[in-house]
């Protein structure tokens, strides 16, 4: 089992490898290519969740190659219950952005391999138990998405020069410095715990005093934070949104994003927890700003992207407030929503790139009774807008009930207010999303959209189906994976609380 893991892992890398070797006259081939890679990978990792076992909360899966002894550097993957449900996340997500890449049509040989190139770096990040091939999964990850959107996006020249050149280095510059930071508190974990990089050996070996932990965890907290979008480090995140192309606007919402998150449950929690303690209270602060900030600028955009992008940055805040509330309930929300959250942006700008496409025009007010047009269209960004706002029977509205209930039993004063406010961000992401829907596919319908054509076969509707199918059984059934998310969260926090205990009593 453990091969298969290995192969659903790198079997997209090597893929586009194997697109390096063929000519670019053969767009086909190519783009079949990338098709079977990424299908196959998604196959394998849901074969991998089937047999998965719910009740162990440790990894599992665990394949080792030794690569540098000397500096005891491995190449070893494995999951636990967090990491197969963003796997699970990514394989979806992949698959679909695959299926939507039909609209590239210049240097299709160069986009595919960028996109097969970023899926391995995001599953890789995910899955490895190394620290060092945790970065360096983490940068092989971002570095095709400035490529990306730099060689295939679109955004027209806006206010203080907003083009997609100005989103690729903006992207760039920000998270090249969470990387950096993130950097400098991985490599005082390294040294303080015996100058090992597998996570099992840290957890055992690493021993840093209060005050070192302190800093060492504002370093993984804000690094991976710019990834994350946590205020006020989420400026470059709706441009970079805006200016990619469909299936990197997908799996940049959907999964990238959630690497900045995933690095904090999986390094920080465990290992520092009186760093995390002293900076939960400032975390959950600054969530009130994600939700509320950057859903209040939301409605006040016109471009269809940017109201998404303001709206991911939102959501966000809801993951990073699971996170700090540092409670089963409370960070069991924060993955599962990072699921949910992922499966719903996906499906959001897979839908805006499909009218894109043809109308070549995002602007809301311009795109009024869209779905006398494209019905089929409409109905599933109707439903995509009610899966954002936390409408029941999808899984949004289960992840952010879990989020609210530990943030609430938190108990303090600033996590009370925290899940206040969060409650009210539902109701700003309602209006901004209802607005825009009824705007754009509902009311008077312009004749200049005669000429759109509705997704009509099951190769075009499948890919939002699909994504739409998700949201609804895990929002039915959430326990087919917080069974899962649960044991791994508890063993994390019982790390935490472990530590802490141990340096109390010293």
């Amino acid at each position: 089992m453990e091969h298969l893991l290995t192969i659903a892992i790198l079997l997209p890398l090597a893929s586009a490898f194997l697109a390096f070797l063929l000519p670019a006259k053969k767009p086909g081939a190519i783009r079949a290519l990338a098709l079977f890679a990424t299908g196959v990978s998604l196959l394998l990792t849901l074969y991998i969740f089937s047999q998965f076992d719910r009740q162990d909360a440790g990894y599992q899966f665990v394949k080792s190659i030794e690569w540098l002894p000397s500096l005891k550097v491995n190449l070893k993957f494995g999951v636990d219950g967090i990491s197969m449900t963003l796997l699970l996340l990514v394989g979806i997500v992949s698959f679909c952005g695959a299926l939507v890449s039909h609209e590239i049509h210049d240097r299709q040989k160069e986009y595919y391999i960028l996109f097969l190139a970023l899926t391995t770096g995001i599953s890789g990040t995910f899955c490895a138990m190394d620290m060092f091939f945790f970065y360096f999964f983490y940068e092989m990850a971002v570095i095709p998405m400035y490529l990306l959107i730099g060689m295939y996006g679109s955004l027209p020249a806006g206010k203080h020069g907003r083009t997609k050149e100005y989103a690729t280095m903006k992207l760039t510059l920000y998270l090249t410095a969470g990387a950096v930071l993130a950097l400098i508190g991985l490599l005082t974990m390294y040294y303080a715990g015996g100058k090992t990089f597998d996570m099992v050996e840290l957890k055992n070996n690493l021993r840093l005093a209060g005050s070192t932990q302190k800093w060492v965890f504002a370093c993984l907290l804000f690094g991976f934070g710019f990834l994350a979008s946590l205020f006020p480090f989420h400026t470059w995140s709706p441009l970079g949104y805006a200016a990619a192309p469909t299936a990197a606007s997908m799996m940049h919402a959907g999964v990238l994003k959630k690497l900045g998150a995933y690095g904090i449950i999986r390094l920080a929690l465990p290992l520092l927890p009186e760093g995390a303690r002293h900076w939960v209270d400032l975390l959950a602060i600054l969530c009130i700003f994600n939700i509320l900030y950057a859903g209040l600028a939301a409605l006040t955009q016109k471009d269809w992207k940017f109201v998404i992008g303001y709206s991911s940055v939102s959501h966000m805040g809801y993951v990073m407030l699971g996170i700090a509330t540092l409670n089963v309930i409370g960070v069991s929300g924060a993955v599962l929503l990072m699921f949910a959250h992922g499966v719903m942006a996906a499906l959001t700008f897979s839908l805006i790139g499909f009218f894109y496409h043809q109308t070549h025009n995002r602007n809301v007010p311009d795109l009024s009774g869209l779905a006398r047009k494209i019905p089929f269209i409409g109905v599933c960004m109707v439903m995509a807008a009610m899966a954002s706002s936390g409408l029941p029977g999808f899984a949004n509205f289960a992840s952010e009930i879990m989020v609210f209930i530990g943030a609430w039993h938190q108990g303090s004063t600033v996590f009370r207010i925290a899940t206040i406010c969060a409650v009210w961000g539902i109701v700003v992401t309602a209006t901004y999303l209802l607005w825009a829907v009824r705007t754009s596919f509902f009311g008077p319908f312009d004749e200049k959209w005669n000429m759109l054509k509705d997704a009509t076969t099951l190769k075009q509707k499948f890919p939002y189906a699909f994504l739409l199918a998700v949201l609804l059984v895990v929002g039915f059934w959430p326990r087919s994976l917080t069974d899962i998310i649960k044991p791994s969260v508890q063993r994390i926090l019982a790390t935490n609380s472990h530590r802490l205990a141990q340096m109390e009593k010293q």
